[in-house]
Formats: structure tokens, C-alpha cells, sequence
């Protein structure tokens, strides 16, 4: 053996062993970069800005939830008619459920929700408060039963069709047949469609 092809087999040794003994160590810094890659992912899409009509529409969903909580209370306490106090407990119920899912996920996409309704409803609910009886009952199965829930139900729809949030896409589309649900019941309750 000559001194070149023993120098040359002892470099050719020599990288094999470094490139060997830095593999792992430039893996684990790959899988490093790749770990802070999906962090770093997973923090946008957390804490993402949605796209501001999305938001707007979570907020109007929030506020129609709020609302109906507000005044199936006022329903369990006012009605006349137990099947009144029944929907308005039940709206008390599900809307509770609906708002407490809207909320995680919109503080899963940092959107900050109202808490409580806004003027117009505050305004409904004020208008309730002062009736009682059957003329509360013809009142809020109109305005909280047939006329909010259409509204609501129309706005659910044009969420499932317009937002750009899969995420609120897909609670749109589990929130529409419990708002249908209380659509039906409130026309059933009221003879009215």
C-alpha cells in the first residue's frame, strides 16, 4: 500500500466518521427547527385573526345567544301559560350551550365577544319586563320565539355559507337544527308560522 492510498483511505475514514457522529446531532437540530416550526404553527392558528366579517358574525351570534337567554329567563318568571316557561327555559338551556361553545371558539381564534345584549334587545327585554301574563306571552312568543328565531336562523345560513372560518362553518351548521328546533316549537305554541 502506498502512503497516498493509505492517507486517502484514512480522510475518506475520518469524514465517514465525523459525517456519522454529526448526523444525529444536525437530525435532532432538523427536528428541533421542525418543532418550533409547529409551534410556532399552532400558535397562528390559535391566536389567528379571522377574517373581520367572520368576526362580526360571531359577535351577532353572541348577541342573538345573550339576548334569548335573557328572555327565556324573563319568560320562566313572567309567562302565563307553562308552555311558555317550558320554551323559555329551554331557550335558557340551549343558547346557554350554544353561547359556551361560541365562546371557546372564539377565544380559540382571539375574538372577544360581547356579554351581554346589545341595545336592541336590551330594549326587547326592557318591553317585556313591563308585561305580564298573557299579554307577555303573546309578545315574547312573537318576538322571542317567531321573530328572532327566523332572524337567527337566516344568519346562521349565511354563516354556513359565507364565512371563511371552517371552524364557524361548522358551528353554524350544528347550531341551525336547534335554532330550527325553536323555530317549530314557537310556531307550534303560537298557531302561527
Amino acid at each position: 500500500m502506498t502512503f497516498q492510498s493509505t492517507a486517502f483511505r484514512l480522510g475518506a475514514a475520518a469524514i465517514a466518521a465525523a459525517a456519522f457522529t454529526a448526523l444525529p446531532a444536525a437530525a435532532q437540530s432538523a427536528a428541533s427547527r421542525g418543532d418550533q416550526a409547529t409551534a410556532a404553527e399552532s400558535r397562528n392558528t390559535a391566536g389567528a385573526k379571522i377574517a373581520k366579517a367572520d368576526e362580526r358574525m360571531m359577535k351577532n351570534l353572541a348577541q342573538a345567544n345573550i339576548a334569548e337567554i335573557e328572555t327565556g329567563k324573563l319568560a320562566q318568571e313572567k309567562a302565563a301559560k307553562d308552555e311558555v316557561k317550558k320554551f323559555g327555559q329551554t331557550m335558557v338551556d340551549d343558547h346557554t350551550k350554544s353561547l359556551t361553545e361560541l365562546q371557546a371558539l372564539a377565544s380559540q381564534k382571539g375574538v372577544e365577544l360581547p356579554n351581554e345584549p346589545d341595545t336592541k334587545h336590551k330594549a326587547t327585554a326592557t318591553a317585556l319586563k313591563a308585561l305580564n301574563g298573557e299579554n307577555f306571552d303573546k309578545q315574547y312568543m312573537s318576538m322571542a320565539g317567531l321573530s328572532d328565531h327566523k332572524k337567527t336562523h337566516e344568519m346562521l345560513q349565511k354563516v354556513q355559507r359565507e364565512a371563511k372560518d371552517p371552524d364557524l362553518k361548522a358551528y353554524a351548521g350544528k347550531t341551525i337544527p336547534v335554532v330550527h328546533g325553536h323555530l317549530t316549537m314557537a310556531q307550534q305554541i303560537t298557531g302561527k308560522k
